[in-house]
């Protein structure tokens, strides 16, 4: 298979790669972060300038008309950069959904806004004690009318408070775990009855538990079939998991170099520490498992909407098993050459072990895919 990139890919690259040059340094980082919602709106607004939030929606609405390997390319570079935008709760997630299985009306609606930067969006499909399993939805969408209301709880929604629009994912008939019976809502923010707790993740970004008490919703709000959105919200949660592992390998590919970078000039028993062969043999190390993890990433991305569900979630689970214990043995490896400081706030390396962290737990763990690698064979 081959995974180089075309001349557009290539420019691609460049440009984010002198955007975070220019934009996103590690002390303008900090600045972002602490911004209301976790992040800037300034350079939400410049992606939108450069293409970046339409990049891959359809050009009728307002996009470009990229794939996967377009996402592969953004979210290398937010790895790299730490970046803190909304990017994959919006574009890759609640705008993907939308963009591959919405209607026409809620495509108009919602995909010209995420592009120009003006809608935030998110999924909402985890809730309390449902861990990874996608179809253990306890909240209900009863008819009334012409439309619907929902009530129950969603857990660790990212931007949950800061989203325009929410996908809800909530049950309209069957038990707690069956496959049957779940449908998928646009819920808009202000709604009666939705609250948003805001609060800050490990690694420092936001997320919200949101709670739904009979919020009404149009027929016209609902994503596909009524009880057959499971294989769009797999689907979906496929092509989030293999950004991420594009995401958790920029993220690898950064922390390597400013690992070895420290090597290089801390110095110990009056010489500089990379001189040591034992660390050499950690940083090799470190680097032999952030190449695997670009293959297996660059893998789970062509795959990531194989027509043949087996194939995809093969491919998907076994980039997030490997990629997620290899972005930990790299945090710790990190972690260690960088001594005490390598822990502190000041030093960039402990956000991008908090981060390759944090990455493994989104859209199902280690485990999780292990365990689910082993059914799909």
């Amino acid at each position: 298979m081959d995974f180089s990139f075309n001349e557009e890919q290539k420019l691609l690259k460049e440009s984010l790669e002198k955007f975070v040059e220019r934009e996103y340094t590690w002390e303008q980082r900090k600045t972002y972060l602490a911004k209301p919602g976790g992040f800037s709106r300034e350079v939400w607004s410049q992606l939108a300038d450069m293409g970046l939030l339409g990049l891959t929606f359809d050009e009728e609405y307002g996009g470009i008309g990229g794939g996967e390997v377009e996402t592969i390319v953004v979210m290398n570079a937010i790895g790299n950069a730490l970046m803190v935008e909304p990017y994959f709760a919006t574009v890759v997630m609640a705008g993907g959904l939308i963009n591959r299985f919405g209607t026409t009306a809620q495509k108009q609606a919602i995909l010209p806004g995420i592009a120009e930067g003006k809608l935030i969006a998110s999924t909402a499909f985890t809730e309390p004690a449902s861990r990874f399993d996608l179809n253990r939805v306890k909240t209900k969408a009863v008819k009334d009318g012409t439309g619907y209301l929902i009530s129950g709880k969603k857990a660790v929604v990212l931007h949950g408070a800061q989203a325009d629009r929410l996908i809800v994912s909530a049950r309209t008939s069957g038990r707690v775990g069956d496959a049957e019976g779940i449908s998928l809502f646009i819920v808009e923010k202000g709604a009666a009855g939705l609250k948003a707790k805001d609060y800050r993740t490990g690694d420092g970004r936001h997320a919200a538990e949101i709670t739904l008490k009979d919020v009404r919703v149009g027929a016209d709000a609902r994503i596909g079939g009524e009880g057959q959105a499971l294989p769009i919200i797999e689907a979906v949660a496929d092509s989030g998991a293999a950004a991420l592992c594009a995401e958790a390998v920029g993220a690898m590919q950064t922390l390597n170099a400013m690992t070895v970078d420290y090597m290089k000039n801390r110095q110990q028993f009056g010489q500089p520490i990379g001189k040591f062969q034992i660390l050499q043999h950690y940083a090799a190390d470190m680097f032999v498992l952030a190449e695997q993890s670009k293959s297996m990433a660059y893998l789970a991305a062509m795959k990531a909407r194989s027509p043949d569900a087996v194939e995809r979630r093969r491919a998907v689970s076994a980039a997030k098993v490997y990629i997620g214990r290899s972005g930990r043995a790299i945090a710790k490896s990190a972690i260690q050459m960088h001594g005490g400081m390598g822990v502190t706030n000041e030093m960039a390396a402990a956000h991008y072990a908090k981060r390759l962290t944090l990455v493994d737990f989104i859209l199902g763990d280690t485990d999780h895919h292990l365990e689910r690698f082993i059914k799909a064979a």
